[in-house]
């Protein structure tokens, strides 16, 4: 697949850092598998990783964290 950021880097199967916000919470979840870009790191995650992020982001919220930092786990 070609990076729609950077239009020129191909992506390849990695690990990314994904980074989400909500008010006052911050998480941050360690070791995501993604497609990455060769060239700019712009990551891509497919839907069922998406949702297991955002769910894991949400859980987050709801406990009231602050700064959450988490290890991806499937």
């Amino acid at each position: 697949m070609n990076c729609v950021i950077c239009k020129t880097g191909s992506t390849a199967s990695g690990r990314a850092t994904v980074t989400l916000e909500r008010g006052n919470t911050v998480v941050v979840v360690k070791g995501v598998p993604a497609q990455v870009c060769e060239d700019c790191g712009e990551y891509y995650l497919n839907e069922a990783v998406a949702a297991r992020v955002y769910s894991q982001g949400e859980a987050a919220v709801a406990r009231h964290a602050e700064v959450e930092v988490l290890r991806y786990a499937a």
